[in-house]
């Protein structure tokens, strides 16, 4: 069975069970400034599992393109990736653990309806409960009823069997919601189990016998202002199913490498560097390079461009990373080798992903472009090298932060000359750095609009307001390309070649001051996503949308009806999600002001603005 197949049954499968398909979102979530990327199916929907109703109803099934920058270290065994597809479906308030589970263990094992997974060769686990929150009785017992037997279910504590975005209770900010969870795993019988990882083998033994496919999350709590969790009124499930991991679990083998996602693009890189996927240092070199090219190819796709900060900041260091492997295997590697395995990412997901052909020359080019710089860095980075009499590790950090300079390659130089690099001082440098990027990030992103606070909440409509506001100034063709919200400041990017003037600075400013103080109305409606593009309302940059879509409106004309509405009947409108205020004159609350604090360049064609209430 290949990855189409399992995609493909797995929403049939659902749909078919009362589920609404909706599409994936872009890997860059355009309303949540708590994270870089979407890793999770879960994450562009936060707000529905918070309450808000979602237009197509309480029971959704998508897969959802995803990018978790964690698992970047990790890639190089056989089942970490950087990018996934995540295999999700969602109860909001509808059935809760009994149906969830008997739904995903007919998907698994059915082999008509689903995979046809031999069911003595999966294992299932549940939270054992602490303090605060209970043992799963119920998912244990529901468990038993499906034919699991008990020496196939294991108990786990929070680091385990809790689910957030935000890791176990304790991590959890407040307003974010979470609870514990049931895994299924599949055990790979050809493995046999290494004493090192403990004397018994279980289900998350690091040994590699078993697979996690699927985690059924209960969103059961919300975490209180007072470190407490509190029950949500209407109790959501949260399923997600790595693809890859599926996909390799149906082929019987624990080297999602060797599934059709990764196949052509392993073969490529063998054509291109005369290398076998054979011996455990040429298949970690070739799985890194093939899972960074995904995942940059899809980054591009999406409107990442290579650069120094967030998203660009990743990309740039999963493509350096993946030229330093394929020097490891050959010496003089070029932007066409990259062109040429990028191309095996098209074809891997024809029909599926990247069906707008004109973006393949973008991102073959913005590869080769980078890959171009990075060899050109590597070149004054090896002369800095060359001047040193000796490398320690602060000295081999250095050449990294500064010059991009990677570990790897140090110590390949530095042994060649007979030296040694203290790794150990490199690591500590190193974590050092992390430190320090961490507190940044914690204050760029402080707040967030997932906590759905009243201060991001009036942001998020003022940023409504802005986009307008800049359409009317400036440009009417101008579009959103990204946004970051938090309680202190909002951020939006837009097409625009030009920087603005001050005096259309100021008219935006003005403008939408004048539209907090004319107490505009602030409406959600629910209608058809042709009726919405027909009618003017504007999309997220890169968003794919269900058929019935939710639409904020600012300023509706009330004798209007929202359908027949036009430009003229209103003062903004867009595809959203929510939270917002009722009426712009909340924006203003306590006399505040809107004021841009900032206007910059972010890349070609794209500006960014910061504004702030005062």
């Amino acid at each position: 069975m290949n990855s189409q197949d399992v995609r493909q049954k797995y929403i049939e499968f659902f749909v078919k069970r009362g589920h609404k398909e909706i599409p994936s979102a872009p890997l860059v979530p355009q309303n949540d400034p708590t994270t870089l990327f979407n890793s999770s199916g879960m994450q562009p929907l936060v707000p529905y599992l918070l309450g808000e109703p979602h237009p197509l109803g309480k029971r959704l099934v998508n897969s959802q393109k995803a990018i978790r920058t964690q698992d970047i270290e990790e890639v190089g065994d056989n089942r970490h990736t950087t990018f996934f597809e995540m295999l999700g479906n969602w109860s909001l308030g509808d059935y809760f653990k009994d149906k969830q589970l008997e739904y995903f263990w007919q998907f698994l094992t059915n082999p008509n309806e689903g995979l046809g997974l031999a069911q003595e060769k999966l294992y299932v686990s549940i939270f054992e409960g602490n303090s605060e929150v209970p043992r799963d009785d119920e998912s244990f017992k529901k468990w038993l009823t499906l034919g699991v037997p008990k020496n196939h279910i294991f108990e786990y504590g929070v680091e385990k069997n809790w689910w957030s975005r935000s890791g176990t209770p304790d991590k959890m900010p407040v307003g974010e919601p979470g609870g514990p969870d049931s895994e299924v795993f599949y055990e790979f019988t050809s493995i046999m189990h290494d004493p090192k990882f403990g004397q018994k083998c279980h289900p998350n033994c690091d040994c590699g016998r078993f697979l996690e496919i699927g985690n059924s999350v209960f969103m059961q709590y919300k975490k209180l202002a007072n470190g407490k969790l509190e029950e949500l009124p209407n109790k959501n499930v949260d399923f997600g199913g790595g693809l890859e991991r599926l996909a390799a679990a149906t082929n019987d083998d624990p080297d999602v490498f060797k599934t059709d996602l990764f196949a052509i693009l392993i073969e490529r890189i063998e054509k291109s560097t005369g290398k076998k996927y054979a011996g455990a240092q040429d298949q970690l070199d070739m799985r890194v390079v093939a899972d960074h090219i995904k995942a940059a190819c899809f980054l591009i796709a999406d409107g990442v461009i290579p650069g120094n900060k967030s998203q660009g900041y990743i990309l740039r260091r999963l493509l350096r990373r993946a030229e330093v492997r394929m020097r490891n295997l050959e010496q003089n590697t070029n932007d066409q080798d990259f062109a040429y395995i990028s191309e095996a990412v098209f074809e891997i997901y024809n029909g599926v992903y990247f069906t707008d052909t004109s973006i393949h020359e973008k991102v073959k080019k913005e590869i080769g472009a980078e890959i171009f710089k990075f060899n050109r860095t590597l070149g004054v980075g090896l002369k800095k090298l060359e001047a040193l009499k000796h490398v320690d590790g602060k000295a081999a950090f250095d050449l990294y932060q500064t010059y991009g300079f990677p570990w790897e390659l140090t110590v390949e130089l530095v042994t060649k000359k007979g030296q040694t690099v203290d790794q150990t001082q490199f690591k500590s440098e190193f974590k050092k750095h992390q430190e320090l990027s961490r507190s940044a990030a914690k204050g760029m992103f402080k707040g967030g609009l997932a906590d759905q606070s009243t201060e991001t909440t009036r942001l998020h409509t003022a940023h409504h307001l802005l986009l307008a506001a800049l359409q009317k100034n400036v440009d009417s063709n101008i579009k959103q390309r990204g946004s970051n919200i938090t309680a202190e400041r909002l951020r939006i990017d837009f097409n625009c070649n030009r920087a603005l003037t001050d005096d259309e600075k100021k008219k935006v400013e003005v403008l939408i001051n004048q539209k907090i103080e004319e107490k505009l109305p602030v409406i959600r409606v629910e209608m058809k996503r042709e009726d919405a593009e027909k009618l003017g309302a504007q999309m997220e940059f890169g968003a794919k949308y269900p058929e019935t879509v939710s639409i904020y409106f600012v300023g509706l004309n009330g004798e209007i009806k929202p359908e027949h509405a036009t430009p003229y009947d209103y003062f903004s409108a867009e595809f959203c999600g929510g939270p917002h205020v009722t009426n712009t004159s909340e924006i203003g609350s306590s006399g505040k002001k809107f004021k841009i604090v900032k206007e910059e360049s972010v890349g070609s064609g794209v500006r960014r603005i910061k504004g702030i209430l005062v």
